[in-house]
Order: C-alpha cells, then sequence, then structure tokens
C-alpha cells in the first residue's frame, strides 16, 4: 500500500472518529443535562417527557454508532481491501458497451446497498420509533414502500446514467458543461413533477376539511405575495407521528402541504405561524440561493472530477486493474467525502442563519409570538427533540438553531 492511500485511509478514519467523538460527547452532554428544564420551558414540560426525550435521543445515537461502524467495515473493505477491484473486473469479463457497463455498475452497488440497509430500516422503524410511538406503518405497507422506491430510484437512477454516461461518450473534451447542464435541468424538472407524479405515490394528498383555515392560510400569504393553489393535507399517519408542513412547487404559486398530525396537534393560529416561517424562506429566497450555491459547487465539481478522470492515477492508487471510468468516478466520491467534510459546519451554519431570518420574518407577518413559541414547544414535544445538545454538536450538524435558542430569540425580537 503506497505512502499516499495509507495517508488517505488515514484522513477516512480520521474524519469517522471525529464523528464519532461528537455524537459521544453530544450523549456525555445530554446525560449531564438532559433532565433539567430550560427556563424557556417551564411550566410547559415534565420530568416524565424529559426522561423519555433523554432515551430516544440515547438510543438513537448508539443506534446510529452501530450502523455507522458497520458502514464503515464495508466501505474499507470495498475500497482498501481490494473488492472494488474484484467487482470492477467482474463488471469488465461482460464486454459491456461503455453505457450499459456504467448503468450495471451502478445499479448492482445500489441494490446491494440497499440490502445493506434493510436490517437498520426494519430495527430503526420497528423497533426504536415504536418503542417512543412514533412509528405507525405496517410491515406489508414497509415492503411497499420499499418495492415502490427501488422501481423508481432503478428508473430515475437508469436514466441519469445513461443520459450522462452517452454525453460523456459522445463529448469526451467538453461532457462536463454538459453533464452540468443536465443534471441541472433534470433537477429542476424533478422539483417541479415530485408534487404531482413521486408524492402520491406513497402519500394521499387532500384538501384540508378543517372550517376556515384554508382561507386564513390564503389570507395570510397573499399579505407577502405568495399565491397559493391549494391546501393539502397528507396522510402521514399511515406512517409516523411526526410533524412536520412544508411548500412545493416553482415560482409565486405555491401548494402548501400539512401534515395530518400536525393538523391534529395545533390550532390554527400554531399552523399560520409555521406556514409563516415557511414563507420566510421563499420571500428571503433561502431556496434560491440554496440551489445556486450548491449549482455553482457542482460546476466547479465536475470540472475537477474531469480533470481528475483524464489520468489513470486514481486506478493506479486503489490498485485497480481496470481503469475504467465508473471505478474511478466512484474513487473520486470516497475522496469526495473525505476533502468536504470541513465544509459541514459552514453548511450548517448558513442553514441555522437562514432559519433565525425566517423565524424573523414570521413574527413581522404573523405578529403572533405566543403562537410562534407554543408552535416550537409542541413540534418539541411531538418529536422529542434534543432540548440540550452539546453547543459544537449543534455547530457541526444542526441545520436549525436549537429549539431553546429560537425561542429565546423569538421572544427578544418578536414584538
Amino acid at each position: 500500500m503506497s505512502a499516499v492511500l495509507i495517508s488517505i485511509l488515514c484522513l477516512y478514519l480520521l474524519r469517522e472518529g471525529f464523528e464519532y467523538v461528537l455524537q459521544y460527547i453530544n450523549l456525555v452532554h445530554l446525560k449531564k443535562h438532559g433532565m433539567s428544564v430550560p427556563s424557556e420551558l417551564m411550566g410547559t414540560i415534565d420530568e416524565t417527557l424529559l426522561q423519555k426525550t433523554r432515551e430516544y435521543e440515547a438510543e438513537k445515537t448508539r443506534f446510529s454508532f452501530f450502523s455507522s461502524i458497520f458502514g464503515n467495515i464495508i466501505t474499507l473493505a470495498f475500497f482498501f481491501g481490494g473488492i472494488l477491484n474484484l467487482y470492477n473486473s467482474w463488471i469488465v469479463s461482460f464486454n459491456l458497451s461503455f453505457v450499459l457497463s456504467g448503468l450495471v455498475f451502478a445499479l448492482v452497488l445500489s441494490y446491494a446497498n440497499t440490502v445493506f440497509s434493510i436490517p437498520f430500516s426494519l430495527y430503526r422503524t420497528f423497533r426504536i420509533e415504536n418503542k417512543y410511538g412514533f412509528n405507525t406503518m405496517t410491515p406489508k405497507l414497509w415492503i411497499v414502500d420499499l418495492a415502490k422506491s427501488l422501481i423508481l430510484s432503478t428508473i430515475l437512477m437508469s436514466l441519469i446514467i445513461i443520459v450522462g454516461l452517452w454525453l460523456i461518450e459522445a463529448s469526451p473534451n467538453f461532457w462536463w458543461i454538459w453533464v452540468w447542464g443536465f443534471f441541472l435541468i433534470f433537477s429542476l424538472f424533478m422539483m417541479y413533477i415530485a408534487p404531482y407524479v413521486i408524492e402520491p405515490l406513497f402519500n394521499k394528498f387532500t384538501p384540508v376539511e378543517e372550517p376556515g383555515l384554508e382561507e386564513k392560510i390564503k389570507d395570510l400569504m397573499g399579505r407577502v405575495d405568495i399565491r397559493v393553489s391549494r391546501v393539502f393535507k397528507m396522510d402521514a399517519s399511515r406512517r409516523s407521528t411526526h410533524t412536520n408542513a412544508y411548500f412545493s412547487g416553482i415560482g409565486r404559486v405555491k401548494r402548501i402541504i400539512l401534515y395530518d398530525t400536525l393538523l391534529r396537534s395545533m390550532d390554527h393560529t400554531e399552523i399560520l405561524a409555521v406556514l409563516a416561517h415557511e414563507a420566510g424562506h421563499w420571500k428571503k429566497k433561502h431556496i434560491l440561493k440554496m440551489i445556486v450555491a450548491t449549482e455553482i459547487f457542482s460546476f466547479l465539481g465536475v470540472y475537477i472530477s474531469f480533470r481528475a478522470l483524464q489520468s489513470d492515477f486514481l486506478a493506479q492508487l486503489f490498485m485497480i486493474e481496470h481503469g475504467t471510468f465508473y471505478a474511478k468516478v466512484l474513487v473520486l466520491g470516497l475522496l469526495g467525502g473525505i476533502l468536504s467534510f470541513p465544509f459541514i459546519p459552514l453548511s450548517s451554519y448558513i442553514s441555522r442563519r437562514f432559519e433565525r431570518e425566517a423565524d424573523q420574518f414570521a413574527c413581522e407577518l404573523s405578529s403572533n409570538r405566543e403562537a410562534m413559541i407554543s408552535t416550537l414547544i409542541k413540534l418539541s414535544k411531538d418529536n422529542l427533540s434534543n432540548l440540550h445538545p452539546h453547543p459544537l454538536y449543534a455547530a457541526f450538524y444542526y441545520s436549525h438553531p436549537p429549539v431553546v435558542e429560537r425561542i429565546r430569540q423569538i421572544k427578544k425580537g418578536c414584538r
């Protein structure tokens, strides 16, 4: 094993070890402070709920440790133990075309990953989520969802791979531009059709039946020039008791989706507070900014990949006998994951900043501080959110500010 490969292995282990340390200190922090009630939530939660929250977070963390270790063993064996070379040589032995070889290469790996993930998904759903009262999914529905997901992912992945590899083969010197453009168009297309084609495959969407709620929502959104085509209720309770709401659609006209679990746990003022926050994301152009930033980095990433894939250095580095394009892409993905790790806290910081801006916008739009606070408290209680994350862990992984921090900020800045 070369010195460069040993360095890559060390960097990989260092990244994974750092993640384990973060999880560990977060768990220790929770055990130490998990039974104390923050002053912002005094009188709204009790020791029974705190104990349940602490146990839920601890069990999720332990499960994450175990599943991550298993995944890392597979990854190490695959990339550093010679399995990638054997697998790649097996694909080459079929003497298929460039496009078809790449398609088979990717699909078989995808199916293998699904098979490996099934036991963990079953345990998480029917053991952990069931134990804490979240899971409402039946084994039959789980199997149906898995079958639908496999079929859908096969169709979409096949389309992406076939078109992407065809562009690479057709334009070997400029494929990076065409592939980037195709991915951009495809992602925007999926954003448009997903609410109408893909989401209904898994959930049932019906008009909201609560008297006056749709009119209140349209009036609230109209005040910030957001047109609402329809307000739908989603049968989320078929799978889980977790609560949520979201917007879908491109442009000024939106579809608003409310989980039926959200409708059961919140009154109209609280639902409006949730949607005022979501409106803040659209009016502050957070979604657009994230898309633009993602595409800029994707453009750079595809170009760097183009340059890196022109030689057989990656194949030789990982001792791959046949330097196929798709094997080198897989190695590049591993390296990209290692090198991009330091950017995780930056991405999380930007996301948390967007959430604070959306909260402030909701304050100005709804002018109902109490409803916003009660909404956050209910969401926290309904989802058993960790009220005491370690600051370093939150800085790295939290896309939203911790709930106590959000409530504190709303009390301070919302009039």
